[in-house]
């Protein structure tokens, strides 16, 4: 009776956590897009959205009536299964990656520990790569369905794009895995309490993120959507909702790569905790959220302010300059992990 009841507890923990990770990614999601145009506009001595609520704080509620009313616009020469399903897998894989990261340490209900993390994988790391790779099928799928020059000239640059730069976002961790010993994300915070690891690798973090943003395809690094070239690139077919699962596809990973850069290399959810009990369970979550809008905060910056790469320069960046500096970094932290047991 005890061990039913124990699953029976978990499962419904289990259940809460999804619904509460799907609801929090989503609002993440909306708003992420909000604080990009606010940002982006005090960069270009602009407003912003101000007339939907105060400061413009309804504004994703307005976009995203506005996209769910608009006439879905089908070409007729698609191949209409492929062309479905593309942002659907687009979406779908988007969402899967935040199943594994933890956001806080436990916290005890009823006798029971419950960790702030859907599902707690000792290949958690391993587990978000793998699933981020799969990403690329989506824009590919999506250009080559549409029949038309302009998505196909998309997928095909986001294809190599996403492929050639997951080789140094890989290697860029790989000093971070060295030094903790572990893949498990919850691990790799908890070695980091002495010391944050971007004091440790700072080379690879700055590979790291380098590679993220091409990775999520943004500026300075899209394009595959680059208006100017190929007018909407791989979703230049796509409206409505369809258009809306690649857009919230593409800020949802961008949240998850600020996520993993969090844990990997800035300590997590590790941070001052004081005070009651109650406020020592939620400081933790404070000190990943703030770390987290701090990444996105970067990104649209990066975005506000850098010009578009060259394709050629683009290629020749990641293979030529990020994908050697990681290898140096991986040596030299053997090196130094080397001198370090001797």
């Amino acid at each position: 009776m005890a061990t039913f009841s124990d699953s029976t507890f978990f499962l419904i923990a289990a259940v809460v956590k999804v619904v509460v990770v799907l609801v929090v990614l989503l609002t993440a999601v909306a708003y992420a897009v909000w604080l990009e145009r606010k940002v982006v506009a005090r960069i270009q001595s602009r407003w912003g959205p101000y007339r939907v609520g105060p400061h413009g704080l309804l504004q994703p509620l307005a976009d995203g009536l506005k996209i769910f009313f608009k006439e879905d616009i089908v070409p007729l020469d698609v191949d209409r299964l492929v062309y479905w399903l593309a942002p659907l897998l687009a979406f779908t894989l988007a969402f899967f990656s935040i199943a594994v990261i933890p956001f806080g340490e436990s916290i005890h209900i009823a006798g029971r520990e419950v960790f702030f993390q859907i599902a707690d994988l000792n290949i958690g790391l391993l587990f978000i790569f793998a699933v981020t790779s799969l990403g690329v099928y989506g824009i590919a799928l999506a250009g080559w369905a549409s029949n038309s020059k302009y998505p196909l000239f998309g997928g095909l640059r986001s294809s190599a794009q996403m492929i050639s730069y997951e080789l140094s976002l890989g290697l860029g961790v790989v000093g971070v895995l060295m030094i903790a010993g572990t893949l498990s994300l919850r691990g790799i915070v908890e070695a980091q309490r002495g010391l944050w690891n971007v004091f440790l690798q700072p080379v690879g973090f700055l590979v790291y993120f380098m590679s993220a943003i091409a990775e999520t395809n943004r500026l300075p690094f899209d394009l595959p959507e680059g208006e100017t070239e190929l007018v909407g690139g791989f979703h230049t077919e796509y409206s409505s909702f369809k258009f809306a699962m690649f857009f919230m596809a593409e800020y949802a990973n961008i949240i998850t790569v600020s996520c993993l850069a969090t844990l990997l290399f800035f300590g997590g959810w590790l941070g001052p905790v004081f005070g009651p009990p109650a406020l020592r369970a939620v400081l933790p979550l404070f000190w990943f959220a703030l770390k987290v809008l701090g990444f996105l905060f970067i990104y649209i910056w990066i975005r506000g302010t850098l010009p578009r790469f060259r394709y050629d320069q683009l290629m020749a960046f990641g293979w030529k300059f990020l994908v050697p500096v990681a290898l140096l970094n991986i040596l030299a932290t053997s090196f130094f992990i080397a001198w370090r047991s001797s």
